[in-house]
């Protein structure tokens, strides 16, 4: 099968990423790739007209409880340790 990617294209992204790679490494690098995009290419002979899309490959589930409705601390508990209160709102210092 013919190479889609050449050690040219490797060296350009390297330079993007700035990464210093051996002539070894290169090799390694174009190799890499290219079996990765035989494995795309293979992938892709797949009839998938069936197949429903999906956001993940797993099927996840929400793992919140049901919201219900519950009585609200009462204002007083939440003023009663307020270094500042108004007696209806927290008092805090000016910012600006």
């Amino acid at each position: 099968m013919d190479s889609k990617i050449t050690r040219d294209e490797v060296r350009h992204v390297a330079l993007l990423a700035r990464l210093e790679l051996s002539d070894a490494e290169e090799e390694l690098m174009t190799g890499q790739m290219n079996g990765i995009l035989e494995y795309v290419d293979k992938l892709n002979e797949l009839d998938t007209k069936e197949v429903e899309p999906m956001t993940h490959a797993i099927e996840l589930r929400n793992v919140f409880r049901p919201d219900r409705v519950v009585p609200s601390l009462d204002r007083n508990d939440a003023l009663a340790n307020a270094p500042g209160t108004d007696g209806v709102n927290f008092v805090v210092p000016r910012v600006l």
